[in-house]
């Protein structure tokens, strides 16, 4: 098999919160490379005066965190995810300096993963009527499909991943025609234009990284629903105004317990917040942050190694 390379720049103190947002993507076994380790007052006696000084001055000033990710299918999405991921940690108050949090992608081969990828996405069913089909594919639509037509370019959000199955059918299962719906976190636009899909009058779809806000407009206009979703940039709920039937979030766990109680602003009574992009082992913590935060009657689906949720905003 094989693997892509992804190399995020930061500093001493960030590497952990690096590590710890690639460990919520599904993302294990980070190698940090850090100058400060072996700084000369801070080696150990032994190994390390074999090595000499010549290893510490090669070394780079930033701190880099690297992992390995298969090049298969779905590394287009997690490469997005990453970007997305650390995106949001530059907006984050963390208390600390975490560096450049830039990401370098390479390859195990001299292969170009990213058209490689591209050849192999190919029109795939999602949920019980959509088939997601990559502008350069031909596909012959059968009865009662509802196509999705998208160019994923370099935004989260192909739909291979499981996170965006569960999201798409528990939409399937409540969006109502007339209904209002916020997507957040939109990547390529995936969630927002199947619920448009399914009837709904209006839908804003946001996103942090202006990449995947322009990537998610050209997919809505190559679906022709410029009239139904607004596509804006903005980080999770600045860019909302009005309260909506239905919010989806395919984030992260973390984020989704850190929005989960200022969320409920913007959902009506009755109306439903379903969250994804939860691994499986953080599950009980985005429900303990949904109860806390008064939602009720939550609706819990698992596949593989993922989570989504359909939390109830109480009635009035």
């Amino acid at each position: 098999m094989d693997w892509i390379t992804l190399t995020i720049r930061t500093t001493t103190e960030g590497a952990e919160a690096v590590s710890a947002m690639l460990m919520d993507l599904g993302i294990m076994g980070a190698m940090i490379e850090d100058k400060a380790d072996v700084a000369i007052n801070q080696r150990p006696t032994g190994f390390w005066d074999i090595l000499g000084d010549e290893l510490a001055e090669r070394m780079e000033d930033d701190v880099k965190v690297t992992s390995y990710i298969p090049a298969d299918e779905r590394a287009q999405d997690t490469v997005a995810h990453v970007r997305e991921g650390l995106a949001r940690l530059s907006h984050m108050d963390l208390g600390f300096d975490a560096g450049k949090l830039t990401l370098d992608v390479g390859s195990m081969d001299d292969e170009d993963w990213a058209e490689n990828w591209k050849s192999q996405y190919k029109p795939f069913r999602l949920g019980e009527t959509f088939v997601v089909k990559p502008t350069w594919e031909k596909y012959e639509a059968q009865p009662g499909d509802r196509i999705i037509e998208i160019d994923p370019g370099m935004a989260f959000g192909s739909g291979t991943h499981e996170t965006t199955g569960m999201c798409v059918a528990l939409l399937e299962e409540n969006v109502k025609r007339g209904m209002s719906v916020i997507d957040v976190g939109t990547g390529t636009g995936i969630l927002a234009i199947a619920a448009a899909k399914m009837g709904a009058a209006s839908v804003l779809a946001t996103d942090l990284d202006p990449m995947a806000t322009r990537v998610a407009a050209e997919n809505v206009a190559l679906n022709g629903l410029g009239e139904v979703i607004a596509c804006k940039n903005g980080d999770l709920l600045d860019t909302v105004e009005e309260p909506a039937d239905i919010m989806v979030a395919n984030i992260i766990a973390d984020v989704i317990c850190m929005m989960a109680a200022s969320a409920r602003r913007y959902i009506l009574p009755d109306g439903l917040f379903i969250c994804s992009g939860i691994a499986r082992e953080r599950k009980d913590e985005v429900l303990t942050a949904l109860n806390a935060a008064g939602y009720v009657d939550l609706d819990i689906r698992e596949k593989g190694e993922w989570a989504a949720i359909a939390a109830r905003s109480p009635r009035a």
